[in-house]
């Protein structure tokens, strides 16, 4: 560290590249792991589906014991790197194999993986830079996952185009282990392992961390976990449905349009995450966090009542929004809420568990509510979840941060 406490400019130089880097390493062959299927193995529709819900699965069994053992561990880098070279080995493994055996195999190896890389890199941050500058941090990682998705996208794009799909399963192995180079280069020195697991700075030593049941005696966190999954199952089904109903309205032209949505959503989200890493100091967490809340009931109804292609896409700007701001007082407000427990990481964990599974919950229940009555009555029963997490939210959650809320409280 240097002489005031701070941790030297090539940590967080590396902890820059180490969050462009994981956006590829996670994301980048997602979106064209079901076209590589279909196109190049010939696979069935319905085993897309399976390999693809099976990974999920196993990211959701995963994500609540990895941030356990984030934890509980000093050795985060070694752990960070072991994480991303699993998922090296499961993007060669579908590039070199086309038994579906080994397929699903380095999909589950990959989605167990994947479980552990958010929390990690949330761990280091807070380990590096402290409560204090956790902030205007959280939002710098943000910007540069974000432009780490757009690069991926478009990187893995033109190595489809131009070289062959299989090319992407090889540029993400690659990614990889660039990504485990700049994860190395963050200094073990520079990272202080028992703020990084939200255990107070009054204490000393690595002890373990507090029981399990801290988490459940504080009733801010349950509420604040209850609407943030309503939130995520109010919003994932969204962008699915808007899909279907371009490919109905739009033809040929669905895919473009498809594109343009992921697009103009990506773009907004680097300005809004530096934003909201900003004024969730100068403003606080809560009203900054009611801006994404809000956004999504807004975004539901214009999407239950605007019919052209344009407009839809022109709508996802307050994803964009909702979804940069949530990148980064998502991982602020748990900090906040766990500070002095040391159990930061591991309720990232079930948190994100929850989220996941009711993000998958959401594709099935919208899915039945437009067969029985359309797409814009399934557009209005997602604003109407939208609209509890809202006042779920603002009636349960008070302002978190570090004025108004020094030390943890329990209900």
């Amino acid at each position: 560290m240097t002489s005031d406490g701070s941790p030297a400019p090539r940590s967080l130089m590396a902890l820059d590249w180490s969050n462009f880097l994981l956006a590829d390493v996670q994301g980048g062959i997602a979106p064209f792991l079901s076209i590589y299927l279909l196109s190049s193995l010939h696979w069935e529709p319905g085993m897309i589906g399976l390999a693809v819900a099976i990974a999920g699965a196993a990211t959701l069994l995963v994500q609540t014991p990895a941030g356990a053992l984030i934890d509980r561990v000093t050795w985060k880098r070694h752990l960070m790197a072991v994480a991303v070279f699993c998922i090296a080995m499961g993007s060669l493994i579908i590039a070199q194999c086309d038994s579906p055996v080994s397929i699903v195999g380095a999909q589950v190896l990959m989605g167990a993986a994947g479980a552990f890389l958010t929390p990690m890199i949330a761990a280091l941050t807070l380990g590096l830079v402290g409560y204090d500058r956790l902030s205007a941090r959280q939002g710098r990682n943000q910007v540069f996952n974000h432009a780490g998705n757009l690069f991926a996208a478009v990187s893995a794009g033109l190595v489809a185009y131009y070289v062959a799909r299989v090319g992407i399963f090889y540029l993400a192995a690659a990614t990889a282990l660039v990504c485990i180079v700049a994860v190395y280069a963050i200094r073990e020195r520079d990272i202080d392992h028992r703020r990084a697991r939200g255990t107070s700075d009054d204490t000393s030593g690595v002890e373990a961390p507090g029981s399990l049941t801290v988490l459940f005696r504080d009733r801010r966190i349950l509420v604040y976990a209850s609407a943030v999954v309503l939130f995520h199952f109010a919003n994932a089904a969204m962008l699915p449905l808007i899909g279907q109903h371009l490919a109905v309205g739009a033809g040929h032209g669905a895919s473009l349009y498809m594109s343009a949505c992921v697009i103009v959503a990506q773009l907004v989200m680097i300005p809004m995450a530096a934003w909201s890493g900003r004024f969730a100091v100068s403003w606080g967490r809560r009203p900054v966090f009611l801006i994404a809340l809000a956004c999504l009931p807004l975004r539901g109804v214009l999407f239950a009542v605007g019919t052209s292609p344009t407009f839809l896409v022109s709508v996802q700007v307050l994803d964009g929004i909702a979804n940069g701001i949530f990148g980064v007082l998502n991982i602020l407000i748990i900090a906040d809420l766990t500070r002095g427990t040391g159990r930061y990481n591991v309720t990232q964990g079930v948190i994100a568990t929850a989220i996941g599974a009711g993000a998958s919950l959401s594709n099935l229940v919208a899915g039945w509510v437009v067969d029985m009555a359309g797409y814009s009555a399934g557009f209005f029963f997602l604003t109407a979840v939208a609209f509890a997490a809202l006042v779920l939210f603002y009636l349960g959650v008070p302002e978190t941060g570090p004025v108004a809320n020094p030390s943890p409280r329990y209900a």
